[in-house]
């Protein structure tokens, strides 16, 4: 499957979204963006290209300031004052976890989604029935069981390991059933000597797209405002999980620690794993996915709170 994209030229350059919220397209209903795109299609317009007349507020924080992030308005406060704030940096030293151990479920099946670029790097939501996400791959600890609501790419990666950080990492987020993210899974990727299957099943990938652009002028109709470009979105990709959890010995080894979502308003009550195995790619998969990402790191917290693998 591979998908030609049109780059479109962009005037003003800022952030466009937080951390990859994955809500997607669920199987019944199609999500407002979808329609849009859809009626673009019917329009005549580029397919590729999410184009609409911009009515989302600004992102008012980037992550290369993320130091600051607490003062910029007080829904934010926590990214200042949280006791368990993340990414943080592991060591050997801190030993691995004897506790909170994941197993999964429906991983060795194919399941469908959304392949696109959540505007900092390459992104998956998966399909699910409305408000109905017990029938997405688990994954289970103590007496927890959370389903997999999609993954996205971070570049480079936020959890440093003895002072090495990786390449890229990649996030697997996990919700509730009521959809509330409860648990995040970390896969540091590198580059090594062959190609990752897992990325091999993928359509091409989808560049970032910076914003807001501005549609060159004769698309635009004199008075008109300004209309966001968003990345393109691949429907129905189908893909095996299992490719991703078989090249991390299926989460064996790993650091656990509490923690907190990675962007703002960095809300709390996240338990993290972070797998000790590192995923390795070949080179040339390595430069594809740096070359759809845009720097999306957070500065690493102070260990305070985390509880670092304890019981």
């Amino acid at each position: 499957m591979l998908l030609q994209l049109l780059l479109v030229t962009s005037i003003a350059v800022t952030p466009v979204f937080s951390c990859a919220d994955h809500t997607g397209r669920q199987r019944g209903h199609l999500s407002p963006r979808h329609l849009k795109r859809q009626e673009a299609s019917s329009n005549g317009s580029n397919p590729a290209l999410d184009v609409t007349n911009s009515s989302e507020p600004s992102v008012d924080w980037a992550y290369d300031a993320s130091y600051d992030w607490g003062a910029i308005q007080p829904d934010y406060s926590t990214c200042q004052t949280g006791t368990q704030q993340s990414p943080i940096a592991l060591t050997l030293t801190n030993g691995l976890s004897l506790y909170h151990h994941p197993t999964f479920d429906g991983y060795d099946r194919n399941v469908t989604g959304n392949w696109t670029n959540w505007s900092y790097g390459p992104s998956f939501t998966l399909d699910h029935l409305p408000d109905d996400y017990t029938t997405l791959p688990s994954m289970s600890y103590d007496n927890v069981t959370a389903y997999l609501k999609g993954w996205h790419i971070h570049a480079p990666a936020d959890h440093s390991v003895g002072g090495d950080r990786s390449k890229a990492e990649m996030h697997l987020v996990n919700v509730d059933k009521t959809g509330h993210e409860v648990a995040v899974l970390a896969i540091r990727l590198d580059p090594g000597t062959a190609e990752m299957p897992f990325f091999t099943q993928l359509p091409e990938m989808i560049p970032f797209v910076t914003g807001p652009s501005r549609i060159p002028s004769n698309d635009v109709a004199p008075g008109q405002p300004a209309r966001t470009v968003k990345p393109a979105v691949v429907e129905d990709v189908s893909i095996n999980m299992e490719l991703a959890l078989d090249r991390v010995d299926r989460v064996n080894e790993f650091w656990t620690y509490k923690g907190s979502l990675t962007s703002p308003p960095c809300g709390e009550g996240i338990r993290w794993f972070v797998a000790r195995t590192i995923a390795f790619t070949s080179v040339d998969q390595m430069k594809m996915i740096l070359g759809a990402s845009t720097y999306s790191a957070r500065q690493e917290q102070e260990v305070w709170l985390h509880e670092i693998n304890s019981a």
